[in-house]
């Protein structure tokens, strides 16, 4: 017996061969989170940090043409340093259409985060009816790409295939050209409200639907009414809900391109920079200046990620002082 225990095949910590260890056991249990995580960090790394990497380079170099720019050696790209930037900050055009986009965006966001929260008050009531199918119905815009839905309302703003223009035109009322001036702003901001608002609506909605039932019992119980519960009691509790919906739109908004370039063909009050976007697609693709292109996208980057933050840090502050 002695014999066969001395003869038993032991590991250099005393442990059998072919067991594992405490130790090792734990060192593998603390190391196999990374080991999934290797993938998601390598496609991170392939499709998103390196062609910002690569942006961001390209934004400090640029083509120095010598001579009448003739010859395999008389283009060559240099080092730039910051003179694509202060070319992008003096560029009147990336500027004018910043504001455009500014003053889109003052349109879309309340219009479209207001009927959300309406759309999202009004399923969570116990008073609807068809709750499903009205949620799928606001939503089923989201689905829609957005190129698909600008040529949809770009054909339904033209008086000459609208039916609704055919309709104003029956009833002898005015035909606005809604794809001229003014009017250019409220036609796309349609589009984005019509397509933006369901996606908002079923975040805020899910808030809605994690509050406890209790707080509308003791709510009703005092003798709130449906629209003291809704203002006093819902509105505040999605409030997280409504700062992240917030700052999805106001990335949404600074990087609208879709809606313009779709319309451009159909009216001449949307040039080929009107907005930031399009103004970099403009200098990549049709003047060939991709550093130009570089810098200005980096910008427009950069204040998305000022503009995001510097709010969602301004809201989280106020939340720490309505907690205190």
């Amino acid at each position: 017996m002695s014999t066969a225990t001395s003869r038993r095949p032991y590991g250099a910590e005393g442990a059998p061969r072919g067991l594992t260890s405490p130790a090792t056991g734990r060192a593998r249990a603390r190391s196999a989170p990374f080991v999934f995580l290797v993938p998601a960090t390598l496609l991170f790394a392939l499709f998103f940090a390196l062609p910002i990497g690569y942006a961001v380079y390209l934004s400090f170099r640029k083509v120095h043409v010598s001579g009448l720019g003739l010859g395999s050696g008389a283009r060559k790209e240099v080092w730039a340093g910051f003179e694509n930037y202060t070319d992008a900050f003096h560029d009147s055009e990336l500027l004018h259409g910043a504001l455009r986009v500014l003053g889109y965006g003052c349109i879309v966001v309340p219009v479209m985060l207001g009927l959300a929260l309406l759309f999202a008050l009004m399923l969570d009531s116990e008073k609807v009816q068809l709750a499903p199918f009205t949620r799928l119905a606001i939503f089923l815009p989201y689905a829609i790409p957005g190129v698909v839905a600008a040529l949809m309302w770009g054909f339904l703003y033209l008086p000459s295939v609208s039916p609704f223009f055919y309709v104003l035109h029956k009833l002898h009322l005015p035909q606005p050209d809604l794809l001229d001036g003014g009017p250019l702003y409220l036609a796309l901001a349609n589009i984005a409200v019509w397509g933006g608002t369901g996606f908002n609506m079923i975040v805020i909605y899910t808030s809605l639907r994690s509050i406890p039932a209790e707080v509308y019992e003791a709510a009703k119980l005092d003798g709130a009414s449906a629209l003291q519960v809704a203002l006093r009691i819902k509105i505040p509790m999605v409030a997280p809900s409504l700062v992240l919906t917030f700052f999805f739109s106001v990335i949404a908004t600074l990087q609208v391109f879709n809606e313009p370039t779709t319309l451009k063909p159909l009216t001449n009050s949307v040039n080929t920079s009107w907005s930031p976007l399009m103004k970099v697609y403009q200098d990549a693709f049709h003047r060939g200046d991709v550093y130009a292109a570089a810098a200005e996208a980096t910008l427009i980057a950069l204040a998305t990620l000022v503009l995001s933050f510097g709010f969602l840090r301004a809201a989280n502050r106020r939340n720490k002082q309505e907690a205190r």
